[in-house]
């Protein structure tokens, strides 16, 4: 199976006219217009399930064709990126999750085995 993409799909569209679109070029397994979580709106594009053969002959046909006074953006959905690692980065260094700077093989909190100094930063301004 092979998952699309469709975007700019009218804001009124629904999963199941999302499927018909579809069905006019092969089996249809599965399709769904994303909704804002909140609202429950659309927010204007969402995924249809189709084998890899149809997915390729609706990505060509259906590719900025009119539907509900919209142009279609149909792609081959691409899989989620995962992070690369837990951490965060600032500024050019990379930190784990416990806040140990895992730049430096040498840093001297980790030699020392002091913690690392936490707390505000004074900028300039007045301490409080």
């Amino acid at each position: 199976m092979q998952s699309i993409y469709v975007g700019n799909l009218s804001w009124g569209m629904s999963s199941e006219q999302l499927q018909e679109v579809f069905e006019k070029i092969g089996v249809v397994t599965s399709s769904r217009v994303i909704t804002d979580r909140e609202t429950g709106r659309s927010r204007g594009f969402g995924f249809v399930e189709m084998s890899v053969e149809d997915a390729n002959k609706a990505v060509s046909e259906l590719d900025g064709q009119e539907v509900e006074g919209r142009n279609l953006k149909v792609n081959l959905a691409e899989e989620k990126k995962k992070p690369t690692n837990s951490g965060y980065s600032r500024e050019g260094a990379t930190y784990d999750r416990a806040g140990n700077n895992t730049n430096y093989s040498n840093n001297s909190y980790q030699d020392s085995g002091e913690s690392k100094p936490r707390g505000k930063k004074n900028w300039g301004g007045s301490s409080y």
